[in-house]
Parts: C-alpha cells; structure tokens; sequence
C-alpha cells in the first residue's frame, strides 16, 4: 500500500501540491490528513515515516518527504504527460518554475499564508511581498503568452506545474490581490480546474482552525 500523509487541506500548501499530482495521476494512494500543529499530529509522522513534516509519501520500504520530491516519485509510476509536459521544452521550463517556488517567495509565503476557506485584509506590500507578487505573475504572464494556443493553464494543458502555483492562486483569492487581466484568467482556470475544485470543498468542510495572524506582519488598513 502506498499512503500519502498531508497537513490540513486548507492550510498546507505543500500537502496541496502533492497531493493535487497524486489524484491527477490516478495512482492506489491513501491519503491521511492530519492537522497541523499538534503534537499528535508529529508523534504520528514520526511513528508511520520517521519524518515530522508534510507531506511525506510511504511505500513499501521507502519514505519520500518533499512535495517536488513526490511528484516525480508519481511522475516515474505513470505514463509520460501525466505529471509533467510531454514536450521537452515545456516540461524543462516547468520544472524550472516549480524549482524556484520551491526555494523563493520568502516574503509570500510569511505574509499570506494560505488559508483557502476565509478572506483576509490585503498585506502591507512591502518591497519583498511586491517583488514576490510580480515575479509570480511575470512566471505566469509568460507561460500564457508561450501557449494559450495550447489550453488554459501554464503549459496548455494542465500539469504538476499548475498543481504548484495552485494554492498561490487562492493566496491572492484570499488576501484581494489585483491581478492583471492575462493572470485573472488563468488563476480562475486552475481554481475552476475539477481538481481544486475537489480540494478546496474539502478545504471549507475541515474544522481544524489555525490563526495565521500570529505568523505575518500586521495587516495594511
């Protein structure tokens, strides 16, 4: 059996990554949601992966912690074009824009923290949060304009590269974020996408709360 152990759907951003890719690709895998926090939560990550933070992936013998790390574990038990784009080109160059989420967006990440089921003031942009936030839709004004000939989403047709600026969508959804008209497009395209869709009712149905107020700077009036 293969299970994949994520944190709270409305909250994890990383859990919602992993495990938008493990449904796309249609594998066996169980999915355990835990709630973030609590020291249950880590006594149970560390008894079934001997990891404390999500996701984490178990099969067989191995464990796989890391979101980037889990999708290309999926990306192998699948057929090509299912994770990531069948053209080269296109798939180096998601790959690379999942990287640099995967590292960058510092600013972002602190300041508005995902929380899919309420609506917070907008931040006070600060030059980080705004170098952030252009960046982000500099990434997608580009793939847009590479191939909308090809689909709504980044590369065309959907992607793990959709999957990872999925919950960057429903930052800007939830702390207000102006977006350009090419941007608004697409964030709506893979919010209305029948995977996030999924996602984010299970989002509003989970009762776990967590005040992300403790974790980012005051907000602007």
């Amino acid at each position: 059996m293969t299970t994949l152990y994520l944190g709270n759907l409305n909250y994890s951003s990383w859990s919602i990554r992993a495990v938008l890719v493990a449904r796309a690709a249609g594998l066996d895998i169980k999915e355990v949601v835990l709630p973030l926090g609590p020291q249950e939560t880590v006594d149970t990550l560390m008894e079934a992966t001997g990891q404390h933070r999500v996701p984490v992936l178990v099969t067989d013998s191995v464990v796989i912690h890391d979101s980037m790390a889990i999708t290309e574990w999926i990306a192998e038990q699948v057929e090509p074009g299912k994770v990531w784009p069948l053209d080269p080109d296109k798939r180096a160059l998601a790959r690379s824009i999942c990287a640099e989420m995967h590292a960058s967006f510092i600013d972002l990440r602190s300041d508005m923290g995902v929380d899919i089921r309420h609506r917070h003031a907008t931040p006070t942009m600060t030059p980080g949060l705004k170098w952030d936030i252009d960046r982000v839709l500099e990434i997608w004004d580009m793939c847009r304009s590479r191939y909308q000939a090809d689909g709504p989403f980044l590369f065309g047709e959907w992607s793990a590269a959709d999957a990872v600026f999925m919950p960057v969508a429903t930052r800007f959804q939830t702390y207000g974020i102006d977006l350009n008209p090419v941007s608004q497009a697409y964030s709506d395209a893979i919010l209305d996408h029948p995977l996030s869709k999924e996602l984010i009712a299970q989002a509003h149905a989970e009762t776990w709360e967590i005040d992300l107020t403790r974790f980012r700077p005051k907000s602007a009036d």
